[in-house]
């Protein structure tokens, strides 16, 4: 298949549009305009390179997307977003052309516009109840909520328009943040917005969390998180990075010494989470976790000036089915494999990962091991791995979770020879907040144990985002920090200024 450039989706969409600017449109001409394609680069020249492959919308492009919502009543839309975003009322803005107010409208709940319009799952959650798509029978023929709301913040960024929220007067209440992720972030900017003095503790040098350590720079390019960092920075936000709470100082500490009202702990899942199979201590056995942060933060891509450079590992098996699995995948050959395997025990249409992201994982080369899973990683007589023993399976009943169960076939080992396996099969929370804040409830898994306004065990402590959720999405982890900030306002109100 032709890939298509930035400049023949442009030519499309500029003759859809001039076929339909000006007319008065039914709901059925305009579930009649076609999708609009995501302009991407070319597979075979990204996936050896970092820069980022969705392009995003040309403004023409952005118009005539726009112009395929309905603008319905009730805007069922909305309640698939976890932070509430007024979808239609951006999108009507684009229709008018003006991108400001669009952009303007979505920061009203959410401050990361940059951010969500490139990494959350839409097709999963607002664009799945978007009647355009129901009508069509295709959630891949909703509109592309999540494009239009990259677009406008894209087009803020470019043109130099970012606004920045004014925090209302000084209470002279303090909120210390553990944790500068998602839901760090959000509840940051809510909580300054209402007048309170805030003061983000981040354990690596970076702010971001996730969003720099996880999420690789060809889907998010880091220099988008910065500048929502530095948005904040402008409010008024404090940031202290190499700060972990817990050894640089106890959450119990921050409260009582430093003389802080509330804290949120927003630590995220960092805890990686193995199979229990034989050969995992071998050299070139990475968790996913490992694997990108040396990737992302350290550049271990820079063979030549890394510190921590990966070895280049010519076939490179990655285990999981979802966007971390995803990233892990095309990092491989962004660092230099000759073969990517991608090994899942479900099928395709099992794959937790977003559609997008399988896509770009197809297009870019990565063989998809499907209804297999490993038995036993196989070490060389240096100890390192050589090989992946695998197991065939079948689709059973639905589980828990509503996919078919796969069902082990005994007799079908096989193996695939690899140098390099990367294990992403998600995180389980770190165990150092809850070891060293007693008092503290958390779950048998380590997750910190909430109530529906994000209120710990401990007083004056909310907790949101993967430390409670186990590892979730950045607008799961966004929702809950707003919870959090609400919640945290409201306590705060109580108390009165300072």
């Amino acid at each position: 298949m032709e890939h298509k450039t930035t400049e023949m989706l442009a030519k499309e969409a500029e003759a859809i549009w001039n076929d339909i600017h000006g007319k008065e449109l039914t709901p059925k001409d305009r579930a009649a305009i076609p999708p609009q394609e995501m302009p991407s680069r070319d597979p075979h020249q990204r996936a050896r390179e970092m820069g980022e492959v969705a392009l995003g919308y040309t403004e023409t492009q952005a118009r005539v997307e726009a112009e395929r919502c309905l603008n319905c009543k009730g805007a069922p839309c909305v309640k698939g977003c976890p932070v509430a975003v007024p979808i239609p009322e951006f999108i009507s803005c684009i229709q008018k052309g003006d991108f400001k107010e669009a952009v303007d409208t979505i920061k009203r709940t959410n401050l990361l516009p940059a951010i969500c319009g490139r990494v959350c799952p839409q097709e999963k959650q607002c664009q799945s109840y978007c009647t355009v798509g129901k009508m069509l029978k295709s959630v891949e023929k909703a509109v592309a909520i999540g494009r239009l709301e990259r677009f406008v913040a894209d087009w803020e960024r470019a043109n130099n328009k970012i606004s920045v929220p004014t925090p209302a007067p000084d209470t002279g209440r303090k909120v210390a943040i553990i944790g500068s992720g998602p839901a760090g972030l959000t509840v940051a900017a809510d909580v300054r917005r209402a007048g309170h003095e805030v003061v983000v503790f981040e354990a690596f040098q970076k702010t971001g969390g996730v969003m720099v350590y996880g999420i690789p720079e060809f889907r998010l390019p880091k220099e988008i998180v910065a500048k929502e960092v530095e948005n904040l920075k402008k409010m008024g936000v404090t940031f202290h990075t190499n700060f972990l709470v817990g050894r640089t100082e106890t959450l119990t500490g921050l409260l009582d010494r430093e003389g802080f009202d509330a804290a949120f702990i927003g630590t995220g899942a960092g805890l990686p989470k193995f199979m229990g199979i034989e050969g995992e201590n071998l050299i070139g056995v990475f968790s996913a976790n490992e694997y990108l942060t040396r990737a992302n933060m350290m550049k271990a891509y820079d063979f030549e000036h890394a510190d921590t450079p990966l070895f280049k590992a010519k076939r490179v098996a990655v285990l999981g089915g979802g966007n971390v699995a995803m990233d892990s995948a095309r990092m491989g050959y962004r660092l230099g494999a000759e073969k990517v395997y991608c090994i899942y025990r479900r099928t395709r249409s099992e794959m937790p990962a977003r559609a997008e992201e399988v896509e770009h994982a197809f297009e870019e080369g990565v063989e998809f091991c499907f209804l297999q899973n490993p038995t036993r990683f196989i070490g060389d007589k240096d100890g390192k791995v050589c090989a992946v023993e695998v197991l065939d399976y079948e689709l059973g009943e639905p589980d828990a979770s509503g996919r078919r169960s796969p069902v082990a076939k005994p007799g079908t080992e096989h193996q695939i020879e690899v140098d390099a396996v990367v294990v992403a099969l998600g995180n389980d929370s770190n165990p150092l907040m809850a070891k060293t804040t007693q008092g503290l409830d958390v779950t048998k898994k380590g997750n910190i144990i909430v109530d529906e306004k994000q209120r710990t065990s401990l007083a004056r402590v909310w907790a949101g985002g993967d430390i409670v959720l186990g590892a979730a999405t950045v607008i799961l982890a966004m929702g809950e920090g707003r919870k959090a900030a609400a919640s945290i306002n409201e306590y705060l109100a109580g108390l009165g200024n300072k």
